[in-house]
């Protein structure tokens, strides 16, 4: 009997060590949380937006003219025709950045 007193008593202790691991846990979490949240405006946000002021005023001062076409041997081959429209043109083709296998499309504007 006294056995079993001994054994509840150790069960009461640990399961007050527990929970107060798991109240420090809980505190110690409010904090790490409080912690991200400021680092995420103070940091992360600021850091985004003079990345893209960065990007901006880089497209501002780029040209964006055509590239040169050069008819390299290994690139635009068609050995077989695309499935769609003429069978010339990939799916997403920008007739002012991509060269078909003969050069660039001319357009009259």
């Amino acid at each position: 009997m006294a056995m079993i007193g001994r054994l509840s008593q150790k069960l009461l202790k640990s399961s007050a060590l527990i929970q107060s691991r798991k109240l420090s846990a809980a505190v110690h979490g409010e904090q790490a949380a409080k912690t991200w949240k400021i680092l995420s405006f103070v940091v992360a946000l600021p850091g985004v937006a003079v990345c893209m002021v960065n990007m901006y005023l880089r497209a501002q001062q780029h040209d964006h003219g055509q590239p040169e076409f050069v008819p390299y041997s290994h690139l635009r081959i068609r050995s077989k025709r695309f499935p769609w429209g003429d069978g010339n043109h990939s799916l997403f083709h920008n007739s002012h950045l991509n060269a078909l296998p003969d050069g660039f499309e001319h357009h009259d504007e």
